[in-house]
């Protein structure tokens, strides 16, 4: 069985003003030929599917004419899960007819686990896979807020109250496969912040709950997952280095910071066990003490690597996941400019002769003070097909710290900063703003966790 892992579209989104649509449209384009060409049997998206609580009408199209083409593949589920830019009401408003095309969407969690744990049956109508579709889980979802608790109660709660959720999702999908006969594989969704998560500047990843990131590890999640299709981070990666837990990444940049990063998605397929040996010789179960499984490239097979020591005992009959990533194209090139003057220039001269179409950031660090620095790049990109998106001038910004400048906009501000701000602008006390700024965090944080409709 072959499932296909994505997830962050964000569709919607906009780039220092700049409408997104035609890289959205072109993403999903590709994504169904590549479900085609791959002959994917179940695709994951792991939340964010749209940019904020209340999409655009285009966005809209977009999402719901990618999933009628894709129902129309060869491929026989979709699982969509809210991630914490989605609205869930907004998710599961169609949520019973798209249920009948085999498009199954859990926008929220369920007092009712059954919601969670979904049994995917093939053209027989035999269970071929179980998946813990775990949505974001909001702050409410898993901590009961106590008057008096302290920031590391908080925090407490919150790892304790992820782990719970799906220790108790896992323990409902593992009675399933138990009835089925043990040898279907389980997958497990979700939409959050791991340990060691890495996030680029400017990737708009918000911090998901007040007080801190709840980093929750590896050992967190059931050892019996087969495979943990993550989201949140835009950058493709592993948890904990484990082939079997991953982050899809982003499949478009979300900002300059994400410009030269390789997006991807991610392929999971699910050998039975008896052609293991053959569809993969290089089994970390069999591997020999001291040897090690080279690491994986992009476009590269390689063989599942155990979640924790001793996963691959009593698992002889279940299927095993190889993973490999699909390189998504580059749909709209972007490129952060930065240096002298002259450096600057050169590479927008680079650029031009390759007649490329490009969206730049520019960031002057020369120690020269240039006034007329957006002149100078519009002369620069005249008659090209290069757009400046924003223009940073540090030396500038030097010279006039601690203040707003004409360069700066909000866009370069988080909430927290513009806050901050606020608080020295009205000569707050150094010793009040810890509290202030942490109520503050509460109100946002419960502000993006109403749900829109």
């Amino acid at each position: 069985m072959k499932i296909l892992h994505t997830s962050d579209w964000h569709l919607g989104r906009t780039l220092y003003g700049r409408k997104r649509y035609e890289e959205f449209e072109a993403f999903l384009a590709w994504l169904t030929e590549t479900i085609r060409e791959r002959e994917i049997d179940a695709l994951l998206v792991a939340g964010d599917v749209f940019d904020t609580s209340t999409p655009s009408n285009r966005a809209q199209e977009l999402y719901y004419r990618f999933l009628c083409r894709v129902v129309a593949s060869h491929c026989r589920h979709v699982v969509v899960i809210a991630g914490n830019h989605d609205s869930p009401s907004f998710l599961n408003a169609p949520k019973e007819l798209l249920k009948a095309l085999n498009v199954h969407v859990v926008g929220n969690a369920s007092d009712c686990l059954e919601d969670e744990v979904l049994v995917l049956r093939n053209a027989q109508d035999a269970p071929e896979l179980i998946v813990c579709a775990v949505p974001y889980l909001r702050d409410r979802d898993i901590r009961t807020a106590e008057a008096g608790e302290s920031v590391e109660d908080k925090e407490r709660k919150l790892t304790d109250g992820i782990r719970a959720h799906y220790a108790a999702v896992t323990a409902l999908a593992e009675q399933k496969r138990a009835e089925f006969g043990g040898d279907i594989p389980v997958v497990g969704m979700g939409h959050l912040f791991t340990a060691g998560g890495q996030t680029v500047d400017g990737d708009g990843v918000r911090e998901l709950y007040v007080g801190s990131l709840a980093h929750v590890t590896a050992q967190s999640f059931p050892a019996s997952f087969d495979y943990l299709a993550l989201g949140h981070l835009h950058i493709p990666q592993m948890v904990s280095s484990t082939e079997t837990m991953r982050y899809s990444g982003s499949p478009l940049p979300m900002g300059f910071g994400e410009a030269k990063q390789q997006k991807s998605v991610v392929l999971v397929d699910f050998y039975p066990q008896r052609n293991a040996d053959k569809a993969d010789a290089r089994d970390p179960c069999k591997t020999p003490r001291g040897m090690g499984v080279p690491p994986m490239k992009h476009g590269q097979d390689a063989r599942a690597t155990p979640a924790r020591k001793g996963d691959c005992k009593g698992l002889d009959n279940r299927p095993k996941a190889h993973i490999s990533l699909i390189d998504a194209p580059m749909f709209q090139k972007l490129e952060r400019v930065k240096g002298e003057w002259d450096d600057i220039e050169r590479r927008i001269l680079e650029l031009s002769a390759t007649d490329a179409s490009s969206w730049l950031e520019v960031v002057y660090e020369g120690e020269e003070v240039i006034g007329d620095l957006r002149e100078r790049l519009e002369t620069a990109t005249a008659d090209t097909q290069i757009e400046i998106l924003r223009v940073k001038n540090n030396r500038i910004i030097d010279r006039v710290l601690g203040r707003l400048h004409t360069e700066e906009t909000l866009d370069d501000l988080t909430v927290n900063d513009v806050f901050e701000r606020c608080l020295a602008a009205h000569n707050v006390p150094d010793e009040q703003r810890p509290e202030l700024l942490r109520t503050y965090q509460e109100a946002v944080a419960s502000l993006d966790e109403d749900d829109a409709l």
